[in-house]
């Protein structure tokens, strides 16, 4: 280990969730079930915040773990986190006690095995974050389609099993090239380490070929238009608190992948395609706004967001540039509390109204106040209103873009503007004009639970929109040493 931490630190963050839902296996009790795991994954993110105590804004991968796994295939258990994941960690485990909390009373059928998987998916998505042995992140990147698929599947919507299948053939799509590929950089260089990887020459077409297989899988995650098709399907047939991880945390996995991986292992190759990954990235951002704008289910309306936020993710990191990099890491996080927010917010009106139709509301600030209140936030933040978290990763965003090339920011600043008109579409049409449906006029405020579910991402909106460079002064130094790294590449043979 590096650093100062006392003890395993990234081992405990990844396998405190498993552990956790190991235990909930002797258990019986209802209520002990729901404290026990409301426990463990708050006690995760007690543990993951340490991660700040003893940062060094210095761009180096912190907090190493390395032990030898499977010496004879050159497998290691390797571990490290730096700017560019640190707050990927935070995020998940930030989400991780709200989704066990919001599933409390929501989930009907049992819950036991619904919160065994939430917690299990935790361990899977952290690991996929901190991992720097490629063998050791391939496994935990395939580990993380299990519980999402059982997640949808057993508890989702009336055509959850169709979602479901698809949400996995489509991911194992994409993994099974990148596996390939990943046992042709072992024949390269001998090892599966990230820093090894880094060092060792590779010929310009195994270059090329490792950047479009590992792009296809990562594209897919994001997803990254025109791959894109299985995310509507998943989030409106997913459970809310499967809906809030898909969103919050599973597609960032994608653009994680490709400043971990694409970027810094396939340097010559990157510059080859980022016009391309450019391209695809604003046509996803204009698709999206416009999709979502004639979406008559506010949870469809939700979902084809996504597909148009994470664009602006992947516009930055096409860009090259350092604040177009941190702008796509910092508008991950952004995305992941924002639309993790709205998820919850439809998913409790529905708990309550049992329909997402645009149709069956209207007028409901006269009757759920705190509900609209919220809403008008949550909505807010993901329009990028200044003052507010959403806003200063599109500005970073737009601005290195802007100085990569300049009509890649103008036609994507068109998706700020559609993002406006289709979320403010929707405010107008779920809590202003009257109150014209008599079932909305028996509906519910939101209960002490709910506000506690909500506001932790609330105030993140404002810590981050109000004091940006806490959290920039962190991803800064890892995105200058990816530039560097990409600047001195070995040249291929």
């Amino acid at each position: 280990m590096n650093n100062l931490a006392p003890f395993p630190l990234l081992s405990f963050i990844i396998w405190l969730p498993t552990l956790g839902a190991l235990l909930l296996l002797f258990m019986q009790n209802e209520e002990r079930i729901k404290i026990i795991a409301l426990t463990t994954a708050l006690a995760d993110f007690v543990v993951s915040l340490f991660l700040l105590v003893w940062w060094i804004n210095d761009g180096s991968m912190q907090y190493q773990e390395f032990v030898a796994w499977v010496p004879q295939l050159g497998v290691n258990y390797h571990l490290g986190v730096d700017g560019i994941s640190l707050f990927l960690v935070l995020l998940t485990t930030l989400l991780g006690p709200i989704v066990v909390l919001f599933s409390w009373h929501n989930v009907k059928d049992n819950l036991k095995a619904f919160l065994f998987l939430l917690l299990v998916q935790q361990t899977g998505m952290l690991g996929v974050f901190l991992a720097l042995d490629l063998a050791v992140f391939f496994i935990f990147w395939e580990f993380t389609l299990i519980p999402m698929y059982f997640l949808i599947g057993r508890w989702g919507g009336k055509n959850r099993v169709y979602a479901a299948v698809k949400f996995f053939l489509y991911t194992m799509a994409g993994s099974a090239f990148m596996l390939v590929v990943i046992l042709l950089l072992y024949w390269n260089s001998g090892s599966f380490d990230w820093f090894d990887l880094l060092k060792a020459p590779m010929p310009l077409g195994l270059q090329t070929w490792a950047f479009v297989a590992f792009a296809l899988a990562f594209a897919i995650k994001i997803p990254l238009f025109p791959f894109h098709t299985w995310l509507p399907d998943a989030h409106v047939q997913a459970p809310t608190a499967g809906s809030v991880i898909l969103a919050g945390v599973l597609l960032k996995m994608g653009s994680y992948g490709f400043l971990r991986f694409n970027l810094p292992l396939f340097p010559l190759a990157t510059q080859m395609y980022t016009p391309l990954l450019a391209f695809l990235a604003i046509v996803g951002i204009l698709y999206g706004a416009l999709v979502a704008l004639v979406q008559k289910d506010v949870k469809s309306l939700v979902a084809y967001s996504s597909i148009a936020h994470l664009g602006f993710v992947m516009l930055g990191v096409a860009s090259l540039t350092a604040q177009g990099l941190s702008g796509a890491v910092l508008q991950g996080v952004n995305h992941g509390l924002a639309t993790g927010a709205l998820f919850l917010m439809v998913g409790m009106i529905y708990d309550r109204r049992h329909t997402r139709l645009f149709s069956e509301y209207g007028g409901l600030w006269k009757q759920v106040p705190v509900w609209s209140a919220f809403f008008i936030i949550v909505v807010m933040a993901s329009v990028g209103l200044p003052g507010l978290n959403g806003f200063v990763g599109e500005f970073s965003i737009l601005v290195g873009t802007f100085q990569a090339n300049p009509w890649w920011a103008v036609f994507a600043t068109l998706g700020v503007i559609l993002a406006a008109w289709y979320l403010l579409t929707a405010v107008r049409k779920m809590i202003q004009g009257p109150l014209d449906e008599e079932k909305n006029g028996n509906l519910t405020d939101l209960t002490k639970r709910e506000i506690l579910v909500l506001a932790p991402l609330v105030i993140m909106f404002f810590v981050i929109g109000l004091y940006p460079n806490y959290f920039l002064d962190k991803i800064n130094p890892a995105v200058d040493a990816l530039l560097q790294t990409i600047q001195a590449a070995p040249l291929p043979f």
